[in-house]
């Protein structure tokens, strides 16, 4: 895996815990807002929007570079629009990451010609 590819899942991995934050605290906010006076769904509809965007720019450049079959790719996407998708998406990315870092190292010892 090139440096390149690298950084683009790991920017879809730094992202993808604070969506989901952010989708379950508009969610909370929504509720708030109509069992109480408290109302800041405006401000986290605007900060989980963001987020939300960023995810959505960071998974087609992940794609892109990693050349995933649909499966995959079509999988990231529906994880960003469930409400804790975004923590399983993190922990699948983390785990592929250091998957992959062990194929390397075993490819540079000479152990494996993968």
């Amino acid at each position: 895996m090139d440096l390149k590819t690298a950084t683009a899942l790991r920017r879809l991995r730094l992202v993808s815990a604070p969506e989901a934050v952010s989708f379950l605290l508009l969610l909370l906010c929504s509720v708030l807002k109509r069992t109480t006076d408290f109302n800041a769904v405006p401000v986290m509809g605007m900060v989980h929007g963001v987020l939300f965007i960023l995810y959505v720019i960071f998974w087609a450049d992940a794609w892109n570079r990693t050349k995933w079959p649909l499966r995959t790719a079509a999988l990231y996407f529906v994880l960003s629009v469930l409400p804790t998708g975004g923590f399983f998406a993190e922990r699948k990315l983390k785990r592929a990451a250091e998957d992959e870092v062990i194929a390397s190292r075993a490819r540079a010892e000479g152990i494996v010609n993968a």
